[in-house]
C-alpha cells in the first residue's frame, strides 16, 4: 500500500471513529436532538416565510417561528401532559383502594353473556372461565398501574425532562436559523453523486414532514373524538384515556380501538344499551374512519408507500425506540426504498420521481 492510499486509509478510520463518539456523546440527549431537528423540518416554511417578512433578519425569524411552535405544539402538550399526571395519579388510587375492580367489570360481562356463548367457551377449553378471569383482571389492573406510574414519573424526572426541553429550545433556534447551510454543507460532503445526495435528502425531508404531520394529526383527532366520547358518556378520567388513544392511534389499522370497544362490550353488558351501542357508533364513524381517511391522505401519499409498510414500519420503529420510533420506523423504510430506487433504477427516471 502506497503513502497516499495509507493516509487516505487512516483518515478515514478516524473519520468514522470521530463521528461514533461524537453520536455517543449526543447518546443522553437522542430525544431533544431528534425532537429538535423534526420540529425544524416541520417549521422550516414558516420560517422562510418570515424571513422573507421581516427582511432577511435570520435571528428574529427564527425566534419569531420558536414562539409559534411554543404556542402551537409545546404549550398544549405541557398542558395535557399536567392533566393526565393528575388523572393518572387518581386512576392509580382508584385501583389500588379498589373502587376500580376490572375482576367485577368481567365478572359481569360474562355474567351477561347467553348460554350458548359460555356453552361455546367451555367446546374451546376455556372451561375455568374463573382462572381465566384472574388472570386476565390481574393483568389489566397491573397494567394501569404500570400506565399510571410511568405517567407520575414525568414529575418524578422534572430535571432531566428541563434540560432536555432547554436543549431541544436551544437546537431548535438555531437549526431553523442555519437548517438551509447545514444541509448545502450536508450536500457537499457526501462522497456521492449531488443528483443523488439531493434527492435524498428530498427524501428524508418529505418523509418525517409527513409522518409526523399525518400521525399526529390522526392522533390528534382520535383521541379527542374518543375523550368527548367518554366525556359525554361520564366515564371517569377522560382526558388519560383519551390520551390512552391517542397514543394507540400511532399504530395503523387497530389503535384506539383497543380502548372504546372493551368499554362499549361492558357498557352493553350492564344494561347500558343504548350508551354501549352509541359508542360503538361513535367509534366506527367518528373515530375509525378518521384513521382511515387522514392517515392514506396525509402519511401515505406524500411518502408514497403502501399501507402495510407503514404498519409494519410504525410498530417495528416503537418497538426498538419507543414513541420516537413512530417516525424513526417509516423514515427508515422509505430510505430504504429511496435507495434501492437508486441502485435498481436509471438516475434520471429516479430523480424525477422524487
Amino acid at each position: 500500500m502506497n503513502t497516499p492510499t495509507l493516509k487516505r486509509v487512516v483518515f478515514l478510520l478516524l473519520l468514522t471513529l470521530v463521528t461514533v463518539a461524537f453520536g455517543w456523546v449526543l447518546k443522553p440527549f437522542f430525544g431533544a436532538v431528534f425532537w429538535a431537528v423534526t420540529l425544524a423540518l416541520m417549521f422550516d416554511p414558516i420560517y422562510q416565510r418570515i424571513l422573507r417578512a421581516v427582511r432577511g433578519r435570520t435571528n428574529l425569524s427564527a425566534l419569531i417561528t420558536l414562539l409559534i411552535c411554543l404556542v402551537i405544539v409545546i404549550l398544549p402538550m405541557a398542558l395535557v401532559t399536567s392533566t393526565l399526571v393528575a388523572e393518572a395519579s387518581a386512576l392509580a388510587q382508584r385501583i389500588k383502594g379498589g373502587e376500580l375492580n376490572f375482576r367485577l367489570y368481567f365478572q359481569q360481562i360474562l355474567s351477561a353473556l347467553p348460554h350458548w356463548l359460555l356453552d361455546w367457551l367451555d367446546r374451546l377449553g376455556l372451561s375455568n372461565l374463573q382462572g381465566v378471569l384472574d388472570r386476565v383482571s390481574s393483568g389489566l389492573a397491573q397494567a394501569g398501574q404500570v400506565l399510571a406510574s410511568n405517567a407520575l414519573a414525568i414529575g418524578q424526572n422534572t430535571f432531566d425532562f428541563l434540560v432536555s426541553f432547554v436543549i431541544m429550545l436551544y437546537l431548535l433556534f438555531f437549526l431553523l436559523r442555519d437548517g438551509r447551510d447545514l444541509s448545502k454543507l450536508v450536500l457537499e460532503s457526501a462522497p456521492m453523486e449531488r443528483d443523488h445526495t439531493s434527492y435524498l435528502l428530498r427524501k428524508f425531508t418529505t418523509v418525517v414532514r409527513a409522518t409526523v404531520k399525518g400521525n399526529v394529526v390522526v392522533a390528534v383527532v382520535q383521541g379527542a373524538l374518543g375523550g368527548l366520547a367518554f366525556w359525554v358518556l361520564g366515564i371517569h378520567a377522560a382526558v388519560f384515556w383519551g390520551v390512552v388513544m391517542a397514543l394507540l392511534s400511532l399504530l395503523p389499522a387497530v389503535g384506539a380501538a383497543l380502548v372504546w370497544v372493551p368499554v362499549a362490550i361492558y357498557l352493553i353488558s350492564t344494561d347500558a344499551v343504548l350508551q354501549g351501542v352509541g359508542l360503538i357508533i361513535w367509534g366506527v364513524l367518528a373515530i375509525g374512519l378518521s384513521d382511515n381517511l387522514l392517515r392514506p391522505l396525509l402519511v401515505g401519499k406524500d411518502t408514497k408507500m403502501p399501507d402495510y409498510l407503514v404498519l409494519v414500519s410504525t410498530i417495528g420503529g416503537m418497538s426498538l425506540f419507543g414513541l420516537n420510533g413512530f417516525v424513526i420506523g417509516p423514515t427508515i423504510t422509505a430510505m430504504f426504498m429511496a435507495f434501492w430506487a437508486l441502485f435498481n433504477r436509471g438516475d434520471d427516471e429516479t430523480l424525477e420521481g422524487g
